[in-house]
């Protein structure tokens, strides 16, 4: 068991980028660990570190490495009279660059690999070659309890690490990447309504089952989404990934939202016809808000901010069955998205600009929401 605190993904890679700064400003110099189980997103947040820092990526699978390629292979040097060991290529040197070195599924890695392991993780060498101050270190492996080929971690090798014990968190996933990665609109809307779908693995271990839902297999879902345009087809592989039931359901939400988006037409259409074209379903209000900040661009967020606001007013304008539904929560978050899009792209004035954004804030300003 891993006795560290539960955290989501995001919360792992904040720690992660105050590791990194408190190492580059000489404070700190540790190796850090990812616990979690397959697919959880645990080399996501290795990837998204390493851009966010400006830092080149060395990617190490354990499980495909021998000692010697840590190590390196020795060449007899006749001069000298001495063995000398060449460095890995895959072992960062370059001091005035920010690297990071992710050694991945460091748990399932043979036990022969580990004690060379444990000298880059504690001193940040393997044998004569030293890693620069200027990388930071990671590893990353599932657990026995997860279902994954995985050992047994050691005393030795656990104290070499500061560990981060990384669980799904659907909140977190959708906000934290499947929003801005752009996945597509069916699966975001289906986890936020199905959260407890979106990691399996635990239930599908107590029942056997070979395929199980996470993280990774929700964006496998969303590629095949776009890559695949027959139907019957898609959904079969489908099936083949989230398994039998989930995919069923997923399947059935996603048909319904397919037939009532119509984000295109409602880009073109005039404010009356507009009003036509919502879906008159929690899931497709859903789609429509996460497919409105997936197309949110420059030039279209103008009519994307008038769209988002009008989802408020969609019970007392159209009635039965709006009026059911929790619009104003939906509107506000889809709202909260919208702007942290424009501004990490510099795109606010259009807020500043709009009329329709302006009468949503007074609205929730008179009803003390601001």
């Amino acid at each position: 068991m891993i006795n560290a605190p539960p955290i989501p993904a995001g919360q792992a890679l904040a720690a992660l980028e105050a590791g990194w700064q408190a190492q580059a400003e000489g404070r700190l110099l540790a190796s850090w660990m990812l616990h979690g189980r397959p697919g959880i997103g645990k080399t996501e947040v290795v990837q998204t570190l390493a851009t966010r820092i400006g830092a080149r990526l060395f990617d190490l699978r354990l499980t495909t490495i021998e000692p010697q390629d840590l190590r390196g292979l020795p060449f007899f040097d006749m001069e000298s009279r001495r063995t000398v060991w060449f460095r890995p290529e895959d072992l960062p040197d370059d001091p005035t660059q920010p690297s990071v070195l992710f050694l991945d599924e460091l748990t399932a890695a043979s036990p022969l690999l580990q004690p060379t392991v444990y000298g880059l993780l504690q001193e940040r060498r393997v044998g004569p070659h030293k890693l620069p101050d200027s990388c930071f270190v990671v590893a990353a492996g599932n657990t026995v309890e997860d279902g994954a080929i995985a050992h047994e971690i050691g005393t030795a090798l656990s104290d070499r690490l500061i560990h981060l014990n990384v669980t799904s968190a659907a909140d977190d996933w959708l906000s934290g990447y499947a929003v801005p990665q752009g996945l597509d609109p069916a699966v975001i809307a289906f986890v936020r309504t199905r959260p407890d779908l979106l990691d399996t693995i635990e239930t599908g271990l107590r029942r056997g089952d070979v395929i199980a839902c996470t993280p990774r297999s929700w964006a496998r879902v969303s590629a095949l989404m776009r890559a695949i345009p027959d139907r019957r087809v898609r959904n079969t592989a489908i099936a083949g990934v989230l398994g039998e039931a989930v995919a069923a359901e997923f399947q059935i939400i996603a048909e319904d939202i397919a037939a009532t988006v119509q984000l295109d037409a409602m880009l073109d259409a005039s404010a009356r016809d507009r009003l036509a074209l919502y879906p008159a379903s929690m899931h497709g209000l859903s789609a429509l808000v996460y497919a409105l900040v997936t197309r949110a661009e420059a030039a279209t967020l103008p009519p994307i901010i008038e769209i988002m606001a009008e989802i408020r007013t969609l019970g007392t304008a159209r009635g039965a069955p709006f009026d059911a539904m929790p619009l104003a929560e939906l509107c506000t978050h889809g709202f909260e998205l919208l702007i942290r899009k424009a501004l990490d792209n510099g795109w606010q004035d259009a807020f500043l600009n709009s009329p329709a954004y302006a009468a949503y804030a007074q609205e929730r300003g008179a009803a003390g929401l601001e």
